[in-house]
This record gives C-alpha cells, structure tokens and sequence, in this order.
C-alpha cells in the first residue's frame, strides 16, 4: 500500500514522539525511529533532514493553558494543576520533551522555550512587572515539572498513587501562593 508524502510524515512524528518519550533524546535514535515507523531510515532524513529537527517537530507542543483572569482569583492554581494533569496525562508530547530535557540541552531549550513562552504571559496577566512574573512562572513550572517528573518518568510509588484530587488539594495551594503571596 502506498502512502502520501503527509501520511508518511505523520507516521514518522508518531514514531518519533514514541521513541522520544520512551529513551529520550540521546537514545532514540533515527534508525530505530525508522524501524519503529517501518520505513526505511532514509525516509525520516528525507521528511526531516536531522534527528535535530525530527526532534523539534515530535517536540512542537501547545500548553493550551486557558484563560486564568476570568476564574475567581483563588481558584487559580487548583485550575492550574488541573489544566496540567490533563496535558501530561493526554499528549506525550510533554513527556519527550521531560524526559528529553533532562539529558540534552537542546531539548532543555526547547522547553524552556515553550514554557517560558506560554506560561509567562498567563502570569503577566496578574502582575504589571515582567520581572516579578518571570520568578513566579519559574517557581510554578518548577512544582509542575519536578512533580511531572516524579510522577510520569521517575514513576515514585506514592506520587503515582495519588488521585488527581490528592494532587489538586497537595499542589493548588503551592500554585496559589505564588500568584498571590507578595514576595519575600
């Protein structure tokens, strides 16, 4: 059966993402993406030109993070842990880019990248300085990430346990304090 040059590409990105997730940057390499997708390795150079960029378009991720300022203020980092839940538990684009981050720094920019590039205006949304919004993005994504990690890579037996409304009631007051406590 012959495949389109899209249906191609897209079976490519899904094997990508796969393998990504499951051995992370270094490891994952495009001959056994290439088996994964059952093309020939070839193919994923002619699509993609580098593991670099098979990387970033496996990595292209959205974090939808919704619209915080029409939910009453103190709601907010339940909605946030929430909208997060959702995201790690439905796209493994997240994962590849955790698991990923922590050994590559390409991928750790690319992270960066996205959070800082989507996280950070929600925060501006609450506060008038840049600089004050950039510390409290930077300490949510750092409970968001570390809990991602030992929840979805590290897999730590009681975190993996909790139900979403353990982990709501544990770190929606974290997420909280840092939109509404003045800094020390």
């Amino acid at each position: 059966m012959r495949r389109t040059s899209t249906e191609t590409k897209a079976i490519i990105l899904a094997a990508a993402r796969e393998r990504f997730a499951k051995d992370g940057y270094e490891r994952g390499t495009i001959r056994s993406i290439a088996n994964d997708a059952g093309i020939d390795p070839s193919m994923v150079m002619r699509y993609f030109g580098s593991k670099e960029q098979l990387f970033a378009a496996a990595s292209d991720f959205d974090l939808k993070v919704p619209r915080l300022v029409e939910l009453p203020r103190e709601q907010v980092g339940g909605a946030l842990v929430r909208h997060f839940l959702d995201r790690w538990e439905d796209d493994e684009a997240l994962m590849v880019l955790l698991r990923s981050g922590v050994t590559n720094d390409d991928a750790a920019e690319r992270m960066r990248a996205i959070f800082a590039g989507q996280l950070l205006p929600v925060m501006t949304e609450f506060w008038v300085s840049p600089e004050e919004a950039g510390r409290r993005a930077g300490l949510a994504a750092s409970q968001i990430l570390g809990f991602a990690l030992c929840r979805y890579i590290l897999r730590f037996p009681p975190v993996v346990e909790m139900s979403r409304e353990d982990v709501v009631a544990w770190l929606g007051p974290t997420l909280q304090r840092y939109l509404d406590e003045p800094e020390p």
